[in-house]
């Protein structure tokens, strides 16, 4: 028998309504390249978004490159992404995007060299670079080169803290027989609007990266980070603008060794993004790579990020769930989320094994549900159910 096949979402940016989860969505137009990884949004002052994010062969591959798509205000498509950057050399990787004070957007990046015979990890040769963009994305300026430190990696945006300081998240990669496991937190701090920039380690912080930072309250600060131990995210804190950090703890969020999303919301809940899945045996100071990055999640905080009692998935990959088929999922990685000035959330992700970035948009009451309570009725048969 022949039936009608459920149609999904089209690969060029259009936005859909979601019945199910009564979200907008949409798969960005891929551009021509093979693969697409860690976008980042970007919302400019008339209301139109921006998504970034990495394409090209494979991860490291100098053919790698920045690209940035738009959704201009009032638009039902994101639009075709232009090409950012395209160094010959490097493999550009993590963008985030900034809008600085004087209206130009910065896209901050990593470039690193291409990979070698015998040696696929290139991330300690890594510089961050800066291209600007003074018409919303549409054409962007030639490269300069920011923190020219070797192994310099990043991933999240450039924050502006209550006092104006500047605090941007970065990691230091390190060539050595730790791998990845080596690299340590620190933070570029400037008080004069990016002209200079001075570097803030974090304490004990080697294999806890991307950090995210949220100010809580004026100086008080939090940073939410991946764990190369693959077993929850981790959290650091500052009472002094980002000047001392505490040793990192780990929160009550799994973590799978991939990149999360945090921020503060303007109701003053904490938000943050990820996959709620990690690795069966953690070891401390051992990187792993538990081979799942599904589904993706959006957990609200109240506390500070101590707890987390309202969660939601808004990728629920192919639906795969036992112990020894769980692995059939598609990866849905490396979330980005934001929030507009009219409230709505906006999320971004690799999506199926990085063939594109999807997008999906929804409200902080989308993800808390109609009701709070631990444990619910439902007894049919005497008509109390609710």
């Amino acid at each position: 028998m022949n039936y009608k096949h459920l149609q999904g979402l089209t690969h060029d940016g259009t936005l859909y309504v979601n019945d199910a989860l009564g979200t907008i969505e949409a798969v960005l137009p891929p551009g021509g390249y093979k693969t697409a990884h860690a976008p980042a949004l970007l919302e400019l002052e008339n209301g139109d978004l921006l998504c970034a994010w990495f394409a090209g062969s494979f991860e490291g591959s100098a053919d790698v490159s920045i690209i940035c798509s738009a959704l201009r205000k009032g638009s039902d498509r994101w639009e075709e992404p232009v090409k950012v950057s395209h160094d010959e050399h490097r493999s550009e990787q993590n963008p985030s995007l900034f809008l600085s004070p004087d209206g130009d957007v910065w896209a901050m990046y990593t470039a690193q060299l291409d990979r070698m015979p015998g040696k696929d990890n290139m991330q300690f040769t890594s510089v961050v670079r800066r291209q600007k963009s003074s018409d919303g994305g549409r054409t962007w300026s030639d490269f300069d080169v920011v923190f020219p430190k070797e192994g310099t990696f990043c991933r999240q945006p450039i924050q502006i803290l209550s006092n104006g300081r500047w605090i941007f998240g970065n990691w230091i990669c390190t060539d050595s027989p730790d791998g990845l496991t080596g690299d340590p937190t620190v933070f570029q701090i400037s008080d004069d609007e990016g002209k200079t920039w001075r570097q803030v380690d974090m304490p004990q912080s080697r294999g806890y990266v991307h950090a995210n930072v949220v100010e809580l309250e004026s100086g008080k600060l939090v940073a939410f980070m991946r764990s190369r131990a693959a077993d929850n995210i981790y959290m650091s804190r500052s009472e002094d603008y980002g000047d001392s950090w505490t040793v990192p703890e780990p929160t009550v969020l799994p973590n799978n060794n991939s990149s999360i999303s945090a921020l503060k919301l303007k109701s003053g809940r904490i938000a943050i993004a990820y996959n709620p899945t990690c690795t069966p045996n953690p070891v401390k100071g051992k990187a792993a790579w538990p081979g799942l990055r599904c589904p993706v999640a959006v957990a609200l905080s109240e506390d500070g990020g101590r707890t987390f009692p309202l969660i939601r998935h808004f990728e629920l990959g192919e639906g795969f769930v036992g112990e020894e088929n769980k692995t059939n999922n598609c990866q849905y990685e490396y979330p980005y989320l934001m929030q507009s000035q009219d409230g709505k959330l906006h999320l971004a992700y690799a999506y199926k094994n990085r063939v594109s970035v999807k997008y999906v948009s929804f409200s902080e009451e989308d993800v808390m549900g109609r009701k709070r309570e631990k444990v619910g009725l439902y007894n049919p048969t005497a008509a109390q159910s609710r």
